[in-house]
Formats: structure tokens, sequence, C-alpha cells
């Protein structure tokens, strides 16, 4: 509880302790907690769990305090990381996104900063690497560097959807049911509903011609971490990563679909591609099935903040919900979801000026032109 308040007390969202017990975990703690949990893109439940724990001792970090290099096999991670990765996204060089990991591409992009200065470019940030990050401003303008960068990437890929590689995880599975909701005499689970919504999206991209992986089977023996479902996707790959699930509450008038992609909104940190194809998978599902819009939102989860792809993670509708619940067990409707999305997937390789409105793609014309051995250009 000690490290807790200081951490907190050092990001200024807790007022020193003054005497007492300062072990207890009271209430100006919890709001703390949960306004840091609000500002790192974190599920805020005001609970310090081992996601919210990790975060809270990276906070302590902060750039300078401690040399950064690249370590094997656990790489060193903290805010002092995400803030140097920022502050060379700023400069132009490519570290890929600001995940707070001190890997193999961020102790690229010091190398070649430290090559273009003059320093010994060994790849770590130590006082010298520093005193010259100080000292020089930004090379980037017209916009987010990185935003920039996966832009021109997808822009310099081609509108088809033909030969690329999509990760579908379904949510849960194994001994971990995810939501579940007794209906009459069936008994309802999110794992089970996922997989089978993830087999409907399966079957239509790869009639688009898409190599197309599950993370895991109808029964796996176990579940998955995040980690591992992100890093497989990493392995692959991937071009696109769609996790798949549906919400709860305790309120069953708490209904709607939402989509999640990687980014924190303390300093806007995003992925711009996630974002993307996080707004286009809220709007094409909205518009195909009627769903209440619960909107897109940042979140820094593991299975976001890990891929290296646009990645993004879809609650749609909340099993706890009657009338969501009608939906999700109804064959049809759970098509239409899977439609929505692999039309969003296609909508995010169109340029601009080629953009249709929502609603409009007949992935069925998609199937047709694959068939017919021809390629939409």
């Amino acid at each position: 509880m000690t490290e807790i308040r200081t951490v907190l007390t050092g990001l200024d969202l807790l007022a020193p302790a003054t005497g007492g017990d300062c072990d207890e975990f009271d209430p100006a703690i919890e709001r703390a907690v949960r306004a840091f949990q609000q500002s790192r893109g974190l599920s805020v439940d005001g609970r310090v769990g081992a996601e919210t724990w990790r975060a809270l001792d990276q906070a302590r970090w902060r750039l300078g305090a401690r040399t950064l290099f690249h370590a094997v096999p656990e790489p060193l991670t903290g805010e002092d990381v995400r803030s140097l990765q920022e502050r060379l996204l700023e400069m132009g060089y490519d570290v890929g996104r600001a995940d707070a990991v001190y890997g193999v591409r961020t102790s690229r992009a010091v190398a070649q900063f430290q090559r273009e200065v003059g320093l010994k470019p060994d790849g770590s940030c130590g006082p010298y690497t520093m005193g010259a990050l100080r000292r020089l401003g930004r090379k980037v303008v017209g916009g987010r560097p990185q935003w920039l960068r996966e832009s021109d990437a997808i822009r310099q890929s081609g509108p088809t959807l033909v030969g690329r590689t999509v990760v579908i995880d379904p949510g849960h599975g194994g001994t971990d049911p995810g939501q579940v909701v007794p209906d009459g005499p069936l008994r309802w689970t999110e794992a089970d509903l996922m997989h089978d919504l993830a087999s409907r999206l399966e079957g239509r991209l790869a009639a688009s011609g898409v190599r197309v992986q599950l993370t895991r089977g109808p029964a796996p023996p176990t579940c998955l971490p995040d980690a591992d479902r992100a890093e497989l996707a990493n392995s692959l790959g991937a071009d696109v990563f769609i996790s798949l699930h549906t919400d709860g509450h305790a309120n069953p008038a708490a209904e709607g679909v939402a989509t999640y992609h990687y980014g924190t909104t303390d300093n806007g940190v995003t992925s711009a591609t996630g974002e993307r194809l996080a707004g286009l998978v809220q709007r094409e599902i909205v518009a195909r099935t009627g769903l209440r819009d619960c909107r897109t939102h940042a979140k820094t989860w593991d299975l976001l903040r890990l891929t290296r792809m646009p990645a993004v993670r879809v609650e749609v509708g909340y099993l706890t919900s009657p009338a969501d619940r009608a939906r999700l067990v109804d064959p049809r409707f759970r098509d239409r979801v899977a439609e929505a999305i692999v039309a969003a997937v296609q909508r995010m390789y169109l340029p601009d000026e080629r953009d249709v409105p929502t609603g409009s793609i007949d992935v069925s014309e998609l199937r047709a032109v694959v068939t017919a051995g021809t390629v939409v250009d």
C-alpha cells in the first residue's frame, strides 16, 4: 500500500500522507486509482489488480532517471521509455508504436539518432544521449509523425484484401467462458458465441482472398493470456488483428456496441491506423445491426498495446441485456456483424477519394471478385 500511495502522490493524484494509517486503502486512494486508470487507458474499477499495478510500477520512472537499453529476455518498460519513444517520433525516428517497451526497434532508433549527432551508436539512452535529445527540436511537421508514417504504409499497400493476413481473436475460452447468461433450456456463453462469430468472419474474409488465423479453437484446454494472443499475431506478421467479445453489466438496461483501439487519454498517444479501423468497425456494425452506438475508446490493454498492426477489440453487445442477448443468439445477426467487420477492413485500405458511405459495401461482391480471379484496384 505504501508503494501505491508513493506513486500516486508522485503523479499529483493524491495528497501526501499526513499521519494515521498509511496502509489503509481509503476512498481517497480509490479515487486516485480511478483517475490514474482513466488517464492511462485502463479499465476503470478503482482496484489495483495485476494490470493496474504494472502500470503504476512503470509510471514511477521519469525520462533521464535511469539508463535505458535493450535488455534480453525481459525488455525494460516504463513511463520513461514511452516518453523517449514519443520524443524520437517527434524527431522523425521510427520506433513503431509508443508502447513503453524498450525493444529492438526503439534501440535501433536511438542508435540512428546517436550516429547522426556524433555519439557512440550503442542503442542505449544514458546522460550524453539525453543531453543531445534536450538540445534538439522537432524535425517532423505537418501532423502527428506516427499518423503520417502509418497512413503512408496503408496507402502504399494498395486497396485489395487479397493476400493480407488477418488474425481473429475470439475472447476467453478454455476454463474462462466470459459472460455467462442462462436463457431458457440453453446456456449461452461469451466464449461460444464469439467463436461462432469468429468462424463466420473467417469464412467471409477467406472468401475475399484473406489469409485468416484464429487465436483459439472452439474448446481449447486453457485460456491464452492477452500477451500471448498479441505475440501470435506478431509472429504471423498479421496486417490486422480483431478481438471479439461481448460485454456485461449488473444493470440489464446496459446495451450497445463499443470498439477499442490502442491509445491513452493523458497525452493523445494512439495507434493511428488502429483508431481509424476502430471507427470504421464501429460505424459499420451500428449501421448494419441497429445496436446502440457506445462509440470508440482508447485503451492500453496488453492486447492492443503489444500488437504491431492495426488492432481493435469489439464488444458486440451486452450478453446481460435481454435486447442484445436476443440479437446475439440469432445466427442471422452474427452474420450481419461479420459482414460489417469485413466491410470495415476493406474500407481501411481504400484511399480517401475512393471511400464509400457506411453500410454500402456488399460483401458478397467482394467474394464474387475473388472467385472470378480478379482484383479490385
